[in-house]
């Protein structure tokens, strides 16, 4: 087959099966980052920070409906539309009884909506590569275009190559880790862990938020049963505190490799014990005020970095979100439902207390995200650069889009080099978008480092060597998994 015939056979398709897809322009640099990619492309997922409910592994159902795994868990998808005026309650969105099939022409209808959108561009891997429909079908809108690929999608879910285990083996799914309450018992991790026909590894993480935010509702009740359930006949503050390391430490034995924390902002400024308890007295009997109640977060942002020097789990750190920012989406439809929205942070004086402590243990690894670009040269790359606890959280949210993924990597690299990176963070709780992000992060991962390659920067044997550890070894190691 000629050139001329490969191009045609090539534009025959959808563009989201092009062969170059985020990859340069320029036909040297992309000839480069062509060879970059073949080595890691068909590398395992590594996925250390996820949102997956173990229980669809061990359960090993059919997917209900295209509706239910494609639109309303995903609130990258939801926001969009409910910013064309769409009712989220029409999208099934936090329980709301949708009639599904409806939800689905809304979505195709308003497809044109999600053109140049990160979640539009993984949208379209996801069909053409998971699926097997050619996106650009959507393009139609019209209601018999939606029905057809409900119907084709409905089939496809029928498989059973398509329940949960079979499709985290044809996505190459090595390592899962889910997000957990630390008073979670985690019996279906045990299973999963202990089950020899399931060869990926599901890991729970450790996310406290719940006991740790007194400025939300139910803060008095959760602490009252976290203190009742592994306080040792402990009370107060020193219960609580006795109360989370020995949760951490249930973690620890059920494979957990870390924890994770969504702070307000980024402060870390430890209380003395009996400040800490006469917050946490005000907070289990709703009275603490807001700045209160932001001391104490900041107080436990510090005890959870001490507490990782003592059972070495990975901390990691994403604050800077106004959480249920709606308050009317808030009362209809709870917490994450797509209306968390980022602000601007100080992470530089913030960690001052936690970095002088902690920061230049090496054992101690440290993981910072932000939705904040400004950060990215400013705070985060010096930090990272000088810090060895200090790992660099890949873009994440609002900002893991593939431009974003390319100032993400001009901004930290001259600073802070590739080694503090921590692995591609899919964050997902859409599972078939798992493939589509993780390829999104090695393509433009290939296209930067071929750039560099054409600049004379690197050779292409160390861009090889650090596309590979950027994708398979950091994770691993920034992880310890």
């Amino acid at each position: 087959m000629g050139r001329a015939d490969e191009w045609n056979e090539v534009m025959s398709t959808s563009h989201a099966a092009h062969p170059d897809r985020l990859l340069p322009v320029d036909p040297g640099t992309r000839s480069i980052a062509r060879r970059l990619l073949a080595h890691v492309e068909d590398l395992p997922v590594i996925s250390p920070h996820g949102h997956l409910d173990p229980a669809m592994f061990v359960h090993d159902e059919p997917f209900s409906d295209p509706t239910s795994l494609l639109i309303t868990p995903d609130h990258y998808v939801t926001r969009v539309l409910h910013s064309a005026g769409v009712d989220l309650a029409d999208l099934g969105v936090g329980g709301s009884d949708a009639d599904k099939q409806a939800a689905w022409r809304i979505f195709v209808r308003n497809w044109p909506l999600f053109a140049g959108t990160a979640s539009g561009y993984w949208l379209e891997q996801e069909f053409e590569h998971v699926f097997g429909i050619n996106p650009d079908r959507l393009a139609d809108g019209g209601a018999d275009t939606a029905d057809e690929i409900w119907a084709e999608l409905s089939e496809v879910l029928d498989r059973p190559d398509f329940r949960p285990r079979a499709l985290a083996e044809s996505f190459g799914l090595e390592v899962l880790a889910t997000t957990d309450d630390p008073l979670d018992d985690l019996a279906h991790h045990k299973m999963l862990a202990e089950d020899p026909d399931f060869s990926p590894r599901v890991l729970p993480t450790f996310r406290p938020d719940a006991y740790t935010k007194m400025y939300n509702a139910g803060f008095g009740e959760n602490v009252e049963k976290l203190i009742d359930v592994a306080g040792e006949g402990l009370t107060g503050y020193a219960g609580y505190l006795r109360a989370l390391r020995n949760r951490r430490q249930y973690f620890i034995e059920h494979g957990a490799t870390s924890a994770d924390h969504g702070t307000h902002n980024a402060d870390s400024r430890p209380l003395d014990d009996a400040e800490a308890q006469r917050i946490l007295d005000k907070g289990r009997a709703g009275t603490a005020t807001r700045a209160e109640a932001l001391a104490f977060e900041a107080n436990m942002t510090y005890r959870f970095a001490e507490m990782s020097q003592e059972d070495h789990l990975v901390m990691t750190l994403h604050p800077g979100v106004h959480r249920n920012h709606s308050a009317s989406a808030f009362e209809r439809f709870g917490a994450d439902t797509g209306h968390d929205i980022p602000f601007s942070l100080d992470y530089t004086a913030g960690l001052q207390p936690l970095l002088s402590d902690f920061g230049e243990n090496p054992d101690f690894h440290f993981v910072l995200f932000t939705m904040d670009e400004t950060v990215f040269s400013r705070e985060l790359a010096p930090l990272a650069g000088y810090y060895p606890s200090v790992y660099l959280g890949a873009p994440w949210w609002f900002i893991d889009e593939i431009d974003a993924m390319n100032r993400y990597r001009s901004a930290t690299t001259g600073t802070a080099g590739f080694s503090r990176y921590s692995g591609f963070i899919d964050d997902t709780r859409a599972y078939c978008s798992i493939p589509a992000r993780h390829n999104t992060s090695r393509r433009v991962d290939a296209a930067y480092l071929a750039r560099l390659v054409g600049e004379h920067r690197l050779s292409e044997d160390r861009a090889a060597d650090i596309i590979v550890d950027l994708i398979d070894s950091s994770p691993r190691r920034v992880f310890k998994l």
